[in-house]
C-alpha cells in the first residue's frame, strides 16, 4: 500500500457527512485509492443518534455497526470500479485535531469531509469544524456542502494568486482532471481593473502553459468591486465550475478569502465542493 492514494474520510452519520463519503468513494475509483471512514467518538453526537442509551453504554458497539455497514456498502458498490480497499477505524477526542492526527498517523494523501453549507440562521456553529479543518489541516482537504451530490466533475475552477507554487498547485489538478476528462478555468480574481493586473495575468499564462501540458486549461482574469469570495462565488456559478480549486499559502490569495471571518463566510454560503491544496 506504500504508493497507494489514500483517502481520510471522517463521518458522524449525518447526511452531510454520508454526501462525503460518496464523494470520497467516487475519486477513489478513478485513483484506485484506499479509502478509510474514521469516526471521533463523540457522546454529544451519539446522544442525537441514540437518545435511550443516556450512559452510553453502547456507544462503542453502536459505532462499531455503524461504521462496519459503511464499509460494506462502500466495498459492493466501488470495489469492483476501481477501488483499492476500504477500511473503517475510530478514536476518541475533538473532533478536528483528533482526525487531522489520523491524517498525519495514516499519511493521508485527502482528506473529504461534509460541511452544512448553506445555513444562515445557523451559520454561526455549523460549518466552523470545517472550516477549522481546512485552516488547520497539513493534508489536501476536499469540503463537500450537504446538498451537493456527487456527479463527475466537468470542470475544475482554480483560484489563482501568480504565485511560484501555483505551478505545481495546478498539475495536481491536471491530474485529478484527467481522470474525469474535465476542464480547468485558472481564474484570477482581481478588485481592480488595472493594466498592471493584464500583464501579470499575461506573464502567468506564458509561464504556465508550457509547464502544464493539458488541452483544456482555460486562464480568466476577472474583476470585481465588491467581496472578492462573493466574486469568487459568482464567478463559479457563470462558469458552472463543479468543484473550487485553492492553494492555501502563507499571504496568499487563499488568506485573503478565507481566512478570519471570510473562511468561515465561504464554507456557510459556497453550494460547491471547495479542494484545498495544502503545499508540496
Amino acid at each position: 500500500m506504500e504508493n497507494t492514494f489514500k483517502i481520510l474520510c471522517p463521518t458522524d452519520f449525518s447526511e452531510c457527512s454520508l454526501n462525503a463519503i460518496e464523494f470520497a468513494t467516487r475519486l477513489g475509483e478513478k485513483l484506485n485509492a484506499h479509502l478509510v471512514l474514521f469516526h471521533v467518538l463523540n457522546r454529544e453526537d451519539y446522544l442525537k443518534l441514540s437518545p435511550m442509551d443516556e450512559e452510553g453504554k453502547n456507544q462503542l458497539d453502536f459505532v462499531d455497526e455503524k461504521l462496519e455497514n459503511l464499509r460494506n456498502a462502500v466495498l459492493d458498490e466501488a470495489l469492483v470500479n476501481g477501488l483499492a480497499g476500504c477500511e473503517i477505524a475510530y478514536r476518541e477526542g475533538k473532533i478536528v485535531p483528533v482526525t487531522l492526527d489520523y491524517s498525519r498517523e495514516m499519511d493521508a494523501n485527502l482528506i473529504v469531509a461534509g460541511t452544512e453549507g448553506m445555513n444562515e440562521l445557523r451559520s454561526q456553529i455549523i460549518g466552523s469544524r470545517a472550516s477549522r479543518m481546512v485552516e488547520q489541516s497539513d493534508r489536501d482537504i476536499l469540503i463537500v456542502p450537504r446538498k451537493v451530490f456527487f456527479k463527475p466533475p466537468r470542470k475544475f475552477v482554480y483560484a489563482s494568486d501568480y504565485v511560484e507554487e501555483d505551478k505545481l498547485a495546478i498539475q495536481r489538478v491536471v491530474e485529478m482532471a484527467s481522470l474525469f476528462d474535465s476542464e480547468i478555468d485558472i481564474v484570477h480574481v482581481s478588485s481592480s481593473h488595472k493594466a498592471i493586473d493584464k500583464s501579470l495575468h499575461m506573464t502567468m499564462v506564458e509561464e504556465i502553459q508550457p509547464f502544464v501540458r493539458y488541452e483544456k486549461i482555460n486562464y480568466v482574469l476577472k474583476s470585481y468591486r465588491d467581496d472578492l469570495a462573493l466574486g469568487l462565488e459568482n464567478y463559479l456559478q457563470v462558469a458552472k465550475g463543479d468543484v473550487l480549486v485553492t492553494l492555501s499559502k502563507k499571504k496568499s490569495f487563499f488568506d485573503q478569502i478565507f481566512s478570519k471571518n471570510l473562511s468561515k463566510k465561504m464554507s456557510y454560503f459556497l453550494n460547491k465542493p471547495l479542494w484545498v491544496i495544502k503545499g508540496f
